[in-house]
């Protein structure tokens, strides 16, 4: 089976416990593989996430990369989930890979909590705008969710020409049941030429957020309908955090430096760049 499918609550609710699991870890420095391995076994078996959780192990064995195992369940993780994990694994993308994953564990949980088709999208959207992650791409993979109907799909296509160039309160307000409301007090007979997909709040919210900041929108439509919030991520700048970025780049260039040394004279030394904690013998 490969066509995606909209999951049962149970399973978004495991999966936003998954991506929850895999941040804390990894930001306590565990190795991603072994967090993915271990994890499964905490899941609900009642779910399919354990089996997806093992093929997303033995992907990140073979290629050392997260996005591919979701990638190759289409049925099961979305294009958009693969897309935000292929981004932060990027060396490209300024997004860390923690945030990634708090993006996913907000989404999931919105997902198991009764979801809506606009709450969705801005959430997706913002996610794409804030992080810089690439319109193009990202609403190609919104437009693989299931969750979307053809409505939704066909506005998709229309963004990807019209984003950057028309104010996205605009984009939204056209496009919601307020704006046939008040043509249809100018002219009865009015019929818009596309259905309307937003609802009449996130009209009026939208219309009253035109020629501003999109990012006020977003806030705005979080405050009043309670759409998830993007997670935002906090450059840190201080004197301290630099010293330990060069003292980091300092530590990988002598350790360059000693292995081409080794390849020289050729013998490669690789005691000096210590054991793996899995060889080590109990008495180390």
């Amino acid at each position: 089976m490969s066509t995606a499918t909209i999951l049962d609550r149970e399973e978004y609710i495991e999966q936003a416990y998954l991506f929850r699991t895999v941040r804390e870890r990894v930001a306590d420095n565990q190795p991603a593989q072994e967090v993915f391995q271990r994890v499964g076994e905490e899941l609900l078996s009642s779910t399919r996430l354990p089996y997806a959780v093992q093929f997303v192990a033995s992907e990140l064995k073979h290629t050392g990369l997260v996005a591919n195992g979701f990638a190759k369940l289409p049925h099961y993780f979305t294009a958009f989930q693969a897309f935000v994990v292929r981004q932060a694994e990027s060396e490209k993308s300024r997004l860390p890979m923690p945030t990634a994953f708090l993006i996913l564990e907000r989404e999931a949980t919105y997902r198991a909590n009764n979801p809506t088709k606009p709450g969705l999208f801005v959430y997706q959207f913002e996610t794409i705008s804030r992080n810089r992650l690439g319109y193009l791409d990202g609403l190609e993979a919104l437009a693989l969710d299931p969750f979307y109907d053809a409505n939704w799909h066909a506005y998709f296509d229309d963004l990807r020409k019209q984003v950057g160039e028309i104010d996205f309160s605009d984009l939204v307000y056209l496009r919601s049941e307020l704006y046939v409301i008040e043509e249809r007090r100018r002219n009865p007979a009015f019929e818009p030429g596309l259905p309307p997909i937003f609802g009449e709040k996130e009209g009026k919210i939208a219309k009253a957020s035109r020629k501003r900041d999109p990012l006020y929108l977003f806030a705005a439509l979080q405050r009043q309908l309670g759409y998830p919030e993007v997670p935002r991520y906090h450059v840190r700048n201080d004197a301290t955090t630099k010293l330990e970025q060069i003292q980091t780049k300092l530590r990988e260039l002598e350790l360059r430096i000693k292995l081409t040394e080794g390849e020289l004279r050729g013998s490669v030394d690789l005691s000096q760049f210590g054991k793996p904690d899995l060889l080590k013998d109990d008495d180390d």
